[in-house]
């Protein structure tokens, strides 16, 4: 059996390097997974600080850790836009596919109801014929 692909397999593969990093990084920042271990080293830099009493890298109000967030979020914001661009971009492409789809249903069905009617009639049509058949034959 052939290897058939659907439109979403063919919008994938055209997909180049930076367009699948950014929606693996997208998919990433997006996740509980990333806000439990950004969290948990937020809170080990914060203790580390507050504890190391000859060096701190960054004593309160953490200003080197709100610029690495700071950072973060201008990296962070435009992956992230490309990646809901591709999201778009996939929705009217299922968008288009579900029309086809449609379309291509309503004509089947169209075609079956048009031949169904026609069976319908070709019945009728000898249902009406047996009767008179009968119906001469009781007459004459």
């Amino acid at each position: 059996m052939a290897d058939i692909k659907t439109w979403h397999d063919e919008h994938t593969e055209s997909f180049g390097f930076g367009q699948r990093l950014a929606d693996k990084v997208a998919s990433g920042m997006g996740s509980w997974k990333f806000i439990i271990i950004q969290t948990f080293l937020v809170l080990v830099w914060m203790g580390l600080n507050f504890v190391g009493f000859v060096y701190h890298w960054d004593a309160y109000p953490f200003i080197l850790l709100n610029l690495l967030f700071s950072t973060q979020a201008a990296y962070a914001a435009p992956i992230i836009m490309m990646a809901q661009n591709r999201q778009n971009e996939r929705d009217r492409l299922q968008a288009m596919q579900d029309y086809k789809t449609n379309v291509e249903a309503k004509e089947e069905i169209e075609f079956l109801t048009t031949r169904l009617n026609a069976i319908e009639i070709e019945k009728l049509d000898k249902i009406i014929i047996m009767l008179e058949e009968i119906k001469a034959d009781r007459a004459g």
